[in-house]
């Protein structure tokens, strides 16, 4: 590796030259012609929602996963709002997960008028940590909500290990892992629930949109029921029977998924694992490049385990730092660097503060402690080998000239 600069006047936060002219972000999505034309075939059709898109996405999905069942979602969110609900969260429930997610995990329990209860995330993975989350449980405890932080799986051996011993319902949320395996399975067809995000800096991207995966038909059935209103057919399977009749027997929403969205994901998921080869050679380029990097610490991926690689999280080692996070931050953005940070832990939003009185620090050290550290490199299929050597070159420029 080239030796490092060591003084500070050459970032671009200083009046140096960026390394890049311009900007690159995080993430971004990919469209190509056929995603169009895919689109345009489904604007030319007689349906626009609830047609026979739906169901082939649903099918197809399934099928890559390993799952009995899919049901699509408006988004990530309504796809776990429907898991929660499908788990049978109720108000006087408890529903374990991570404070190191984006705060639709917690949220979808409040949806359901249960309680969120958060439990420590694993050092190295910064995945929920089973043994945190054991010590959580309690009499009302009714499902867990592991999350698959950048791609990489939780243990799910253990978490499915506690869900036996105390009748827990473990929804898995892998909005991030799409195409990751967990000792040989791919996630989707691990956990009870399964739900998956397909927002545009995902890997299947339809918009927004999101799916619920399962093996059990009743909650199949309920997950359909949840996202149209809870009436139990929709509006293609009345016409193809000429009835007019439906019924309303649970309270649902509208979180049904459009036929455009589901051409666009059917035909993204034709390109997946092309997708996740390419996000997976990106992500081992970072790691050699940074390996002799004292100042920060690549993430970690356990043997048994195939991320999918949604980010790419480095922490700082403030130690080897003269600079705190914001100040590497903000150099890396002046390179025209698009990092980001993921996340804030949910304790730590002034909602949660308020209802639930969290303190703001020194409930979850290793959360909170990963999260003063972390900032996220850009990671996603559409970079070229410049834009990965450009985000390289300025890495090491700006840890360089901040390293003691």
């Amino acid at each position: 590796m080239a030796s490092l600069p060591t003084a500070d006047g050459n970032l671009a936060i200083f009046g140096g030259k960026p390394v890049r002219t311009k900007f690159l972000p995080y993430g971004r999505h990919s469209v190509t012609e056929e995603d169009i034309q895919a689109v345009v075939e489904v604007l030319r059709s007689d349906w626009l929602t609830t047609g026979p898109k739906v169901a082939e996405f649903e099918e197809a999905f399934a099928a890559y996963v390993g799952a009995r069942y899919a049901v699509s979602f408006s988004s990530g969110t309504a796809a776990l709002h429907g898991a929660a609900s499908a788990a049978g969260l109720q108000a006087g429930d408890e529903a374990i997960t991570t404070p190191l997610t984006f705060v639709a995990t917690a949220n979808c329990v409040l949806y359901q008028a249960a309680e969120p209860v958060f439990a420590d995330v694993c050092p190295l993975t910064l995945n929920l940590d089973p043994e945190k989350a054991a010590m959580k449980i309690t009499p009302r405890t009714r499902a867990i909500f592991p999350v698959a932080y950048a791609g990489h799986p939780t243990d799910m051996d253990a978490v499915l290990a506690l869900s036996s011993k105390h009748g827990l319902v473990v929804v898995e949320d892998a909005s991030h892992a799409l195409g990751a395996t967990y000792r040989g399975r791919h996630t989707g067809s691990i956990a009870h629930m399964t739900t998956f995000s397909f927002h545009p800096v995902k890997h299947v991207a339809t918009g927004e949109g999101g799916m619920v995966t399962t093996d059990d038909p009743t909650r199949a059935a309920t997950l359909r029921r949840f996202r149209n209103h809870g009436i139990g057919s929709d509006a293609r399977e009345r016409q193809a029977s000429a009835q007019w009749s439906y019924e309303m027997v649970d309270l649902g929403f509208n979180y049904r998924l459009t036929d455009i969205a589901c051409a666009l994901g059917i035909s993204q998921l034709a390109r997946l694992e092309a997708n996740l080869l390419r996000r997976r050679a990106i992500a081992a380029k970072y790691t050699e490049a940074f390996g002799d990097l004292a100042a920060i610490t690549p993430p970690h991926v356990w043997e048994d385990v195939v991320p999918a690689w949604h980010l790419y999280p480095v922490r700082l080692n403030f130690e080897k730092l003269a600079a705190n996070r914001a100040e590497v931050f903000r150099a890396l953005r002046a390179e025209n660097i698009g990092v980001n940070v993921h996340y804030i832990p949910v304790h730590l939003h002034p909602y949660y503060k308020k209802r639930f009185g969290y303190l703001g620090g020194g409930e979850f050290p290793v959360a909170e402690d990963a999260y003063d550290r972390l900032i996220s490199l850009p990671l996603f299929h559409g970079m070229t080998d410049q834009d990965v050597d450009d985000v390289i070159q300025a890495v090491v420029k700006v840890i360089g000239a901040y390293s003691r």
